[in-house]
């Protein structure tokens, strides 16, 4: 698989990654056994970054990649996790005592001594533009603990002023063909910068999938259940913010653009894969199939027929509710 350099981080990382919040919580149960299958699925597939979280399952979610790098050594596969998200969100949280616990749990449940990247995990706006959260990141480089840091963000404004702190390596942020307003400043700013693009989110938490339907539903424990309203956290992280049967109708017209031989959920991987600026793009997995079909999608060609398309729907359905809010 074709791999890219991950900003300032100087890594090489797959175009395709996976992200493993589900192999934490969220999305229902998934099975100790099946989330090894889906981790050796990945790698065999040429998959190099695992995208985890300190909250995925309470630890669970690195705990297994912990387990699948120990008895898998050699890989050469960097793993990114965030942190932040284990106390109230309160900007006055985000302290280097707090980080120094939270990264001591994060290198206890992955097995490692040195933490390849770890992002703050969507903090309270101003803690962004606070330069004493940075050198709080900085010290924990410096100390050995973490070899870089970065943000995963949810507006862009966040990203921008991320961006703009010399320490930045990387930004995480929701992309896909539903949610395009990165494109405008954002990548183009990361990438004059050296700072990688982590997409996550790629397929809308499943509605590019085109496998969903008005019938479909969702388990109790499931995001897409319980957080259609931002109940639990923003609602941007779920169905990317969108109106759930508004997705669909969308969903149906992105079908007729999707190029012979792909998926659904392929293609739309693919065009976030093939902005210009992005690093990788992070869809996560239920199953072994998914793994492997989502990897595959690094091999898809997008044309200019497929791009145009994809940014007639977003203007048609969802522009005018999305743009000015994320």
């Amino acid at each position: 698989m074709e791999q890219r350099i991950l900003g300032k981080t100087g890594r090489n990382v797959s175009i395709v990654g996976l992200g493993t919040w589900q192999l934490g919580a969220d999305w229902g149960n998934v099975d100790p056994a099946q989330a090894q299958a889906i981790l050796e699925a990945s790698v065999e597939s040429g998959v190099t970054l695992f995208d985890t979280a300190d909250v995925y399952g309470d630890g669970k979610s690195e705990q297994a990649i912990g387990k699948f790098l120990k008895d898998n050594p050699g890989l050469g596969v960097t793993v990114a996790t965030k942190m932040g998200r284990r106390m109230e969100q309160r900007p006055d949280n985000y302290t280097l005592a707090n980080f120094r616990q939270w990264v001591d749990r994060s290198r206890k449940n992955l097995g490692t001594d040195t933490l390849d990247l770890v992002q703050l995990h969507c903090p309270p706006t101003p803690v962004y533009s606070n330069n004493e959260v940075y050198d709080a990141l900085d010290t924990l480089v410096a100390d050995g603990a973490i070899r870089n840091y970065g943000v995963s963000v949810e507006r862009t404004d966040e990203a921008l002023e991320a961006i703009r702190h010399e320490g930045t390596a990387s930004v995480q942020i929701i992309l896909n063909a539903f949610r395009l307003k990165p494109l405008d400043e954002v990548l183009p700013a990361a990438k004059a910068a050296g700072v990688g693009i982590i997409a996550r989110v790629p397929l809308a938490s499943g509605l590019l999938s085109g496998k969903y339907s008005k019938d479909t539903t969702f388990a109790e424990n499931d995001h897409r259940n319980y957080n259609r309203k931002g109940e639990a956290f923003d609602v941007g992280e779920t169905f990317s913010g969108v109106d759930y049967e508004l997705g669909l109708k969308a969903v149906k017209e992105f079908e007729g653009l999707v190029p012979e031989g792909a998926t659904t959920a392929q293609a739309a991987i693919a065009w976030i894969a093939a902005q210009d600026g992005v690093t990788t793009v992070i869809p996560g997995a239920r199953n072994v199939e998914q793994a492997r079909a989502n990897a595959a999608a690094a091999t898809v060609s997008i044309g200019k027929e497929f791009d145009d398309g994809v940014r007639w729907i977003y203007d048609h359905y969802f522009r005018e509710a999305i743009h000015p809010r994320w």
